[in-house]
């Protein structure tokens, strides 16, 4: 069992890579900042960013050792999220890419909404 749970995670793991890379290319088309980098040929890790605005930072970073999402306003951490509910926030970051003309809700911290609007 657990030999089939930890080829699962694996899977998951180069499904996001893919996923984090194909998000890139859409950010950067729509005029973000981003960058995303892989270990090696084999997709087993990634670190994700992307400069949301000129103080407000996202960074996603995914391995073997576990899925974490953190997001940066004014050089401090405002979330930090791991396993499902990181990859739960690339939603609403890729709804940036098919809702452009749309404000997008990326955190509600302390009552304040950040709203993103190109």
């Amino acid at each position: 069992m657990f030999l089939r749970l930890a080829q699962q995670y694996q899977e998951v793991v180069q499904d996001l890579v893919m996923s984090l890379q194909a998000l890139s290319i859409a950010l950067e088309k729509c005029g973000y900042t981003t960058s995303c980098y892989t270990c090696g040929n084999q997709i087993k890790s990634a670190s994700f960013m992307v400069s949301l605005t000129d103080k407000h930072l996202i960074r996603f970073l995914v391995s073997d050792y576990g899925i974490t999402w953190m997001e940066i306003l004014d050089d401090r951490e405002l979330m930090k999220l791991e396993g499902a509910e990181a990859i739960n926030q690339l939603r609403e970051l890729s709804d940036i890419v098919k809702y452009p003309e749309q404000q997008i809700d990326i955190v509600n911290y302390r009552q304040q909404k950040i709203h993103l609007a190109k």
